[in-house]
């Protein structure tokens, strides 16, 4: 993977990061939290999906390597929520 590849892909994973953590209400953190959000998200999104039986409708390619940008957003909002159930705190 290319440092091209790899810039964009931290920037696909902020954006989702920042909309999962908006649609689950949480307002603390900044990029890095994000960028790591975004991340988790594509873990949890996909595994959610695939026990539902629902396929990614939204991917993008970058190096070669699918990213899953609409699971990566509601994998994200899931993980905020559950850290928001347990902490019972804003995140």
């Amino acid at each position: 993977m290319s440092l091209s590849s790899l810039l964009l892909l931290l920037l696909i994973a902020a954006i989702c990061g920042a909309i999962g953590k908006a649609i689950a209400g949480g307002s603390r953190g900044g990029l890095i939290v994000s960028i790591a959000l975004g991340f988790i998200g594509t873990l949890v999104g996909p595994w959610v999906a695939g026990k539902l039986g629902l396929s990614e409708p939204f991917t993008v390619t970058i190096g070669g390597h699918p990213f899953g940008v609409l699971w990566s957003i509601i994998g994200a909002a899931i993980f905020v929520a559950i850290i928001h159930l347990i902490s019972r705190r804003r995140w």
